[in-house]
């Protein structure tokens, strides 16, 4: 909603699958007023609050742990830079026993070095890993990704009355994936997304629902897709057909 950039409130229950409920936090500077820069990225990093509390990777710090230290910074410099809105937040809880078991999970930060964006390949496994894309199209099981699997789609998200979407399958496999993908098509299918007029288009029809983020990832360049594109033609190609979408019940 405009107006309301960083002051965090959305909900996510347990009917999306979470283990309690958790309310995103307030990052403007009003919410973080009292934290400090180092705070801030160990909180995004390694998973930890300034109290000292764990945090539930809904936030997903496992994966932030490989930001480069540059990327990490400024980060938090723009985090800064949010216009501080004042709102409070109702605390998130957290179901037993995983209240418990989410304490083994923070690690220590240890800065990495800038990714080399002269190698295609290696800033797109940067790129995709910072933007979830293995996490969300790999399916999983009790927690673990499938060995085999990897990015062949087919983790399923429930939408509360709506129905099932599942990822797609995006390695380069001709059939069932993107391997009969041009580099061209693949960013163009992130560019629609970036104009004002489609960000709030009405579902019409259903079984086109998906909770792929376009209109964040339209905002990455040509330069950041492309590289994207050249890491995914270098996973294992795995045939694996896709029902994107299934109504309710």
């Amino acid at each position: 909603m405009p107006g309301t950039e960083g002051a965090g409130g959305e909900r996510l229950g347990k009917e999306l699958g979470f283990p309690g409920t958790f309310y995103a936090a307030n990052i403007t500077p009003a919410g973080l007023s009292q934290w400090s820069d180092g705070e801030i990225l160990r909180a995004i990093t390694g998973g930890v609050t300034r109290s000292g509390r764990a945090m539930f990777p809904v936030m997903p710090y496992p994966r932030y742990r490989a930001l480069s230290e540059a990327d990490a910074e400024a980060i938090v410099a723009y985090i800064r830079t949010l216009t501080p809105i004042a709102r409070e937040i109702p605390p998130s809880q957290l179901d037993f026993p995983v209240n418990l078991l989410i304490r083994t999970l923070p690690e220590p930060y240890a800065p990495q070095p800038s990714p080399d964006r002269s190698s295609p390949v290696a800033y797109g496994r940067y790129l995709a890993t910072m933007a979830g894309c293995p996490v969300c199209h790999t399916r999983a099981e009790r927690g673990k990704p499938i060995q085999g699997m990897e990015c062949a789609g087919g983790a399923a998200f429930d939408v509360p009355q709506a129905g099932r979407v599942q990822s797609a399958n995006i390695t380069p496999d001709s059939d069932t994936g993107i391997g009969d993908w041009p580099r061209t098509f693949f960013i163009e299918r992130f560019r629609d997304p970036a104009s004002a007029g489609t960000r709030r288009l009405p579902l019409r029809d259903r079984r086109l629902n998906t909770i792929m983020p376009w209109t964040m990832f339209a905002g990455m360049t040509d330069e950041d897709l492309g590289a994207i594109y050249a890491y995914l033609r270098t996973v294992r190609p795995v045939r694996n057909q896709v029902a994107r979408f299934t109504g309710p019940g």
